[in-house]
């Protein structure tokens, strides 16, 4: 963990190089995934089955690959009640809020008599990849899925790596509404749900976190398939004066730290006493959390504490861009309206990020790595797309024609002007 202090000379140099540092794919990591993906497009099943075998130390094979009905059934009644409950509270929650993003189809006609609008359709089929290996995700599955769901996707296929599905997990595809699982997982799942492989039919975008293979080959299919995003590792910022109490701010950083040792944790407040406070808290979850070991990591490699003025905050948070960002005081929006750059932001202090990625509603999956400059969170827009809409009457095409005979001519495009001009009764 690194301190920095704002009233420190060299602090702009200094802290603009920790936040550029490097936490993303290696280059060996692009060079194995391209193979993968090369012999999953080539090969198709036999491929799956033989990385099945090579990478997950699993037997798996066309019969037993896809999980029945019966064992989505079966496992999710293995899943406890309250966390049943739990995932059905979220789930409503989820599905409410995104269907608030609907937009509306538009039709109108301009000054030209022009009729013009645009409408928007679901996509067709979507796979989600559900992560396996650290812990089990029913958060993920809901996430993915119930956006997908509400936006009117026909096929959503989710993917995992094989072994013993959570019931957690089964409960929560079971609430969304996913039948069709798959037991594949790593490059070699992407590969399989962009190209075909076997019963599993291709996708027209692949969503959902994973590690850094699976990263790689989402930016490998890319064209082929939409992504959602290319993910990094958990990112959370919090800005926090001294009225808070020390270790609840401690546990809001460390509920990312523990994602994985490249997570980034960063606390921003104006007072030495309370960060150091902070500090001492901190250590004191480490050492009984069952996370511990990758959170101590991420804490010690990558985490920082900033002694800034508040006002400050919101231009620190800009250069940053985190995933998350929780403003932990009074009257937060003061500070959080001069924001552009974040994910999600979370007000007040009793809204710590981890409500966001359950049950808040809103969607989890969101920019990492700086992407919050350019990008936002996955939603209902990820599952719809826009189509334009134009229609000319003899009228208006009269009036919108010669400009387009002109400006074709400008490019040299004749057949272009020629399309114009031989229905102005001109010749091109």
């Amino acid at each position: 963990m690194r301190r920095f202090s704002f009233s420190d000379p060299g602090f702009s140099a200094a802290f603009a190089a920790f936040v550029d540092e490097r936490r993303e794919t290696p280059e060996e990591v692009d060079a194995a995934v391209r193979d993968v993906v090369a012999a999953v497009r080539a090969e198709g099943m036999a491929a799956l089955l033989r990385f099945a075998r090579q990478f997950d130390k699993v037997e798996i094979d066309e019969s037993n690959i896809r999980v029945s009905t019966e064992e989505i059934e079966a496992g999710a009644a293995e899943c406890p009640v309250q966390v049943r409950e739990a995932i059905a509270f979220a789930a409503h929650r989820i599905a409410a809020y995104h269907a608030r993003q609907r937009p509306a189809d538009m039709a109108f006609k301009d000054e030209a008599g022009v009729e013009l609008g645009w409408r928007w359709t679901a996509l067709e089929a979507v796979g989600i990849y559900v992560p396996g290996g650290r812990a089990a995700y029913p958060s993920t599955v809901l996430m993915n899925a119930l956006p997908a769901k509400v936006a009117g996707v026909e096929r959503i296929a989710m993917v995992t790596p094989p072994g013993r599905l959570q019931p957690a997990v089964l409960a929560a595809a079971k609430e969304a509404g996913v039948t069709e699982i798959w037991r594949v997982g790593g490059a070699q799942a992407v590969a399989a749900l962009a190209y075909g492989a076997g019963p599993i039919k291709p996708v027209d975008k692949i969503v959902g976190p994973g590690n850094a293979y699976v990263t790689a080959a989402k930016r490998r299919v890319y064209g082929t398939v939409g992504i959602d995003a290319l993910a990094g590792p958990s990112e959370i910022v919090v800005v926090a004066d001294s009225a808070n109490r020390p270790d609840w701010i401690a546990a809001d950083l460390l509920s990312q730290a523990e994602h994985d040792p490249a997570a980034q944790s960063i606390l921003i407040t104006d007072d030495e006493a309370f960060a150091s406070a902070v500090e001492a808290a901190v250590q004191e979850q480490l050492a009984t959390l069952t996370t511990g070991a990758d959170a101590a990591a991420s804490w010690r490699d990558h985490g920082a504490v900033v002694i800034a003025p508040l006002d400050q905050a919101p231009a620190l948070v800009d250069l940053i861009a985190p995933e998350h960002v929780e403003f932990a005081m009074e009257s937060p929006e003061r500070l959080s309206d001069q924001v552009r750059h974040a994910g999600a932001i979370f007000l007040g202090r009793v809204t710590p990020e981890a409500i966001g990625d359950y049950v808040a509603g809103s969607n989890h999956v969101l920019p990492t790595s700086r992407a919050a400059r350019f990008s936002s969170g996955l939603s209902l827009y990820d599952f719809i797309k826009r189509t334009s809409i134009v229609k000319c009457d003899a009228a208006s095409f009269a009036v919108l024609g010669p400009h387009t005979v002109a400006l074709a001519d400008a490019e040299g495009l004749p057949a272009h002007a020629r399309s114009a001009a031989i229905r102005l009764g001109q010749s091109s």
